[in-house]
């Protein structure tokens, strides 16, 4: 089994991502906030509570994210008209623009990694880590994005 030298080189690849992103995405942006805006950019919209299995955090600190969001003008929140208990998270233009800064900035990355690689290696490659990732794809209902919103009103 080759368990000790995939996780050094699972390790060492990790953590030259971190880093690149880290720099690459600063000031404007972090990889938390990248996914919160890509998770938003692909379902349109969703509540707080939705965003916790793709940042596997806890709710408190979804919330906290979500306020320097907000105040980054990233994303907007709005409460439901139907049900105000509920809470929408919608992407802004200007998280649009940082999510394609941020996408470019990971698949130049990415890319160029895998381009050392044949093709077909590559997709060899994702197949494989396919088959030992045990976390089913994360989804959201469309029903679950339904409804009718207004923004919120923060306290001054």
């Amino acid at each position: 089994m080759q368990t000790t030298e995939f996780a050094k080189i699972w390790s060492r690849m990790a953590k030259d991502y971190k880093v690149h992103m880290e720099q690459q995405l600063a000031p404007s942006l972090t990889e938390a906030q990248l996914t919160v805006l890509e998770v938003l950019n692909e379902y349109g919209r969703m509540k707080p509570s939705q965003l916790i299995p793709y940042l596997a955090t806890t709710p408190a600190a979804v919330t906290m994210l979500l306020d320097r969001m907000e105040r980054n003008r990233l994303v907007t929140r709005f409460r439901d008209v139907k049900d105000r208990r509920i809470v929408w998270i919608v992407i802004s233009d200007q998280g649009r623009e940082e999510v394609e800064r941020g996408l470019r900035i990971r698949d130049d990355f990415l890319g160029s990694a895998l381009n050392r690689i044949s093709q077909h290696n590559q997709n060899l490659l994702v197949y494989l880590l396919g088959k030992i990732t045990t976390k089913a794809k994360t989804s959201v209902s469309a029903s679950e994005t339904e409804g009718v919103k207004e923004p919120i009103e923060r306290a001054k």
